[in-house]
């Protein structure tokens, strides 16, 4: 942001303004996370709000960097490790993202002005280059082979197989390299060389390949950088000093050509290693860092999990975790940055000594590691054997990698290394929530750390929920400009504002360009408005769909209508409830009563039921599930049934109703009342605001909460479960769709009762519809409901809807239909059908159709024929039903 603000780099700045700079930023939009996290509902104690540069925490990173020290954990060495050209700094393994290349490909470098042979400046990548070393005092040139080429700049030997035969001349014998004479011994290595692969002869770059690393280190070779931290070439490298890396690797491919030593280039799969911060392409390199020695630290870590002590859920994501630890390699902790922990050690020297450089590993020992820098003071006295006065302390420049402190996190906030109330009230923890990428990032470094320091695992159970992905399923990232701020669904957001966003941004002009277009895609309108309780339960509706979410608005905001359904639901409900006085006991007042119906003991016992699946759904960690129930209780069983059923109960305020309205009352306010307090984890606002305005509150006695929030959450009691109600609903239920099917067939007016006879077994489902007969009535538009009736009282003209095997609805429709005017209808459809058929039949039966046209086309034309020919066979079908009505109703 400051490069594009003032264009300026950190190292223009300088480090105390860069560092400045920094903090304003954090005071600017420090709380922006936080904002977020308080507009979505999270309840936390914000009191004990934690930064991981706070002096509480610093104080814990400097302590644990110590202890390491002192246990022989923590060293400092000089290894090949990855090195980012953009931070300028050395990253971890695990910081490492990679892109698979299956041949020749272009890409755009940013730290590069781009490459003068592509019109779009992108450089090539995924060939294998050969070219021929001159093999000293002969004529014979040694070819080899690199996806690198610019790293032959820093080649110290040629690598041959010991027992290839082509070869036995030649070793002991060296190589020459072009341009600047240095010889270059042929070293014979079985381990690294494959003599069936290429030429059999391999160029060894000690100090840029991991592989040529090891091959260097077991023959003692030189080790090289051509390198400067940036990606030039350095001073190794001349003639190519000063150019940067790709471009280098043009001029040394020119160069070659013009010595007669190039030989060709050809496709070549490869896997190329990108910095997961910066994006930019990943060199190995030797540089002097900081490191932890994280063996047994990860042992102790995966034995946790493997004896059941750490649960890791879902439980699937174990084998990750053993993956990782198992094959664990020291974690390089120093990164050359400026903003973070700086690591507290000190380069110790005496005044007026020459040539004792901090970056050469021969004086290695004079760093000291403290706590402070008078610590650091005191031991260098001991270790240069000298007084204070005459020492010179350097501090490391480097800061720790801010996985370092965020590992710490768990007891560090508590005030550790110092033994606080905190520490001892709070820690260990018990649950840690957070998503599967960091998995080892964090949370295995918070494990491992944790176990070393405080001999205590940080928590007992790790919850990974999902990624958060786009609608497309990429990652959310600042680098392709499809993050969405979670306060833009909440509030919404016009598209203006969020290519603003992108203007404002730090993303490069191309990117920025892309990022665009697929807004206006994704959002052509904006967002909409969504409130936090819909974006908190359509997150949890993807929960259910294993490890990613592809976020799409238009789900979240199907939710926020779930929201609207639930307010005015409950704003309806309240009128039924409105001269209805509920008491602390109320649920026990109802169950002895008596006066229940089938349906408000339906109710109960669907709200146990819920009761015990959402409990069971958050004990077990199935959030997705836990949100489908509670969105089946309010739809399904309050507003579908429960309270369309008792719409003509509670309108009816007669005396001889009395008992059966307030039952009625009583079921629908313990459902609204519980039903919310069911819903409140996952939609915390609109929960609260409706409970609030229930009926009774604030008269229900000494215990009652003043908020939703601090209401016991619902349980099941097992005693109100009532299986025969529930069964007897799903006949009644299965009755109604009979009834409501028959209407909507013959297109009978909502105003228009209608007369219904239900032929159904004996025994329960028989008793099932004569008990709940005034419900098929309500839901069903029913003006009379006969069960069971004699087959001479049944008319002739009547709509038929066979349920299952043993239920069959009928409807009386004598003067409800016009029949000449359905059928007319009906007729239109038909012809409207029948011209892509016959359409659909030519072009099939046409001559060459087998012959020159795709499986695929085919198939998908004989579905669409099939659907044509059966809504023509079911248009042709209704016509005749109409006719043979309109028949018997004339006869």
């Amino acid at each position: 942001m400051i490069m594009k603000q003032s264009n300026q780099s950190r190292h223009d700045l300088g480090r105390e303004a860069f560092i400045s700079k920094v903090w304003e930023w954090k005071g600017e939009y420090g709380n922006r996370i936080t904002t977020q996290l308080r507009r979505l509902g999270s309840s936390v104690d914000w009191s004990r709000e934690r930064f991981t540069m706070d002096d509480m925490c610093s104080k814990a990173v400097v302590e644990a960097f110590n202890q390491f020290h002192e246990k022989g954990l923590l060293y400092r060495a000089e290894r090949l490790g990855n090195w980012s050209c953009a931070l300028k700094s050395a990253i971890s393994d695990i910081e490492v993202d990679y892109i698979d290349l299956e041949g020749r490909t272009f890409l755009e470098v940013k730290t590069h002005k781009g490459n003068p042979n592509d019109g779009k400046g992108r450089y090539e990548f995924g060939v294998l280059t050969s070219f021929a070393y001159p093999v000293e005092d002969s004529e014979e040139k040694l070819i080899v082979a690199t996806t690198r080429l610019e790293t032959m700049l820093g080649d110290t030997a040629v690598a041959i197989h010991p027992e290839d035969a082509r070869y036995k001349h030649l070793h002991g014998k060296f190589v020459i390299h072009p341009f600047n004479g240095r010889r270059i011994p042929i070293i014979c290595d079985a381990t690294l060389v494959d003599m069936t692969f290429g030429t059999g002869a391999v160029k060894i770059t000690p100090a840029h390949d991991p592989n040529d690393y090891e091959c260097g280190k077991r023959h003692n070779l030189e080790f090289i950088t051509v390198l400067t931290p940036e990606g030039a070439i350095n001073h190794n490298g001349a003639p190519f000093e000063g150019i940067m890396r790709y471009d280098a690797r043009i001029a040394v491919e020119e160069a070659l050509k013009e010595k007669g030593l190039y030989v060709g280039k050809e496709p070549n799969k490869m896997r190329l290693g990108l910095c997961s911060r910066s994006g930019d392409i990943l060199e190995p390199m030797i540089t002097p860092q900081w490191y932890v020695n994280c063996d047994s630290m990860a042992k102790r870590a995966t034995d946790a999990v493997r004896n059941g002590e750490l649960k890791i859920l879902p439980v699937e994501h174990e084998k990750t975790w053993f993956q990782w630890l198992d094959n664990i390699r020291d974690w390089c902790v120093s990164r050359q940055l400026w903003w973070g922990h700086q690591i507290p050690a000190y380069f110790a020297t005496k005044k007026g000594e020459e040539g004792v450089l901090k970056t050469d590993m021969a004086n290695n020992d004079r760093w000291v590691v403290a706590r402070s820098e008078e610590e650091a003071y005191e031991k260098a006295e001991k270790l240069l054997a000298c007084s204070r006065d005459e020492i010179i302390l350097e501090r490391d420049e480097d800061v720790l990698d801010t996985w370092f402190s965020s590992g710490l996190f768990p007891f560090s906030v508590m005030g550790w290394p110092d033994n606080t109330d905190d520490f001892k009230a709070f820690y260990p923890t018990s649950l840690l929530e957070t998503g599967l990428d960091i998995l080892f990032f964090w949370v295995a470094r918070m494990v491992m750390m944790g176990l070393q320091l405080t001999d205590t695992l940080p928590f007992h159970t790790v919850y990974l929920h999902a990624m958060v992905r786009d609608k497309d399923g990429r990652k959310m990232s600042k680098s392709l400009g499809n993050v969405i701020d979670p306060l833009e669904v909440i509030d919404g957001c016009t598209l203006a504002t969020l290519l603003k966003k992108l203007d404002e941004g730090n993303l490069p002009p191309k990117e920025v360009a892309r990022a665009k277009k697929d807004q206006e895609t994704d959002f052509p309108d904006g967002i909409p408005e969504c409130g936090s309780d819909a974006l908190r339960f359509g997150l949890l509706a993807y929960t259910v769909q294993g490890r990613d979410v592809n976020l799409d608005m238009k789900r979240v905001v199907g939710y926020r209508l779930f929201c609207n359904k639930l307010w005015n639901a409950t704003r309806f409900a309240l009128q039924f409830v409105s001269d209805f006085q509920p008491t602390a006991n109320i649920l026990d007042e109802l169950m002895g009563s008596g006066k229940m119906a089938i349906r408000d003991k339906f109710m109960i016992s669907r709200l146990m039921a819920c009761s015990e699946v959402v409990n069971d759904c958050f004990t077990n960690y199935k959030f997705g599930d836990a949100q489908m129930e509670a969105y089946s209780y309010w739809m399904n069983d309050v507003c579908d049934v429960f309270l369309e059923l008792i719409k003509p109960v509670v309108y009816d305020k007669s005396d001889e109703n009395k008992d059966s309205r307030w039952a009625a009352q009583a079921t629908l306010w313990i459902a609204i009342e519980a039903g919310l307090r069911i819903l409140h984890p996952m939609m915390p606002f609109v929960t609260e605001e409706l409970w609030q305005r229930l009926p009774g509150r604030g008269t229900l006695g000494e215990s009652e909460p003043q908020t939703i929030m601090l209401a016991a959450y619902p349980q099941c009691n097992a005693a109100l479960r009532n299986t025969e109600s529930e069964e007897s609903m799903e006949v009644t239920m299965k009755i109604i769709r009979a009834c409501r099917s028959l209407r909507q067939q013959y297109n009978i007016a909502n105003k228009v009762l209608t007369h219904f006879f239900v032929k159904i077994a004996s025994g329960s489902p028989e008793a099932s519809a004569i008990a709940q007969t005034d419900d098929i009535k309500t839901l069903g538009k029913a003006s009379t409901v006969d069960i069971n009736p004699a087959e001479d009282t049944i008319p002739k003209s009547v709509g038929i809807v066979v349920v299952d095997e043993s239920t069959t609805v009928l409807m009386d429709i004598k003067g409800l239909v016009d029949y000449a005017a359905e059928i007319k209808k009906l007729e239109k459809q038909l012809s409207k059908t029948t011209a892509p058929l016959q359409q659909l039949e030519t072009k099939i039966s046409a001559p060459g159709y087998d012959e020159n046209v795709s499986d695929e086309v085919k198939a998908t034309n004989n579905e669409r024929l099939e659907a044509l020919k059966k809504k023509a066979a079911d248009i042709n079908e209704a016509i005749a039903n109409f006719n043979n009505l309109a028949e018997l109703e004339s006869s």
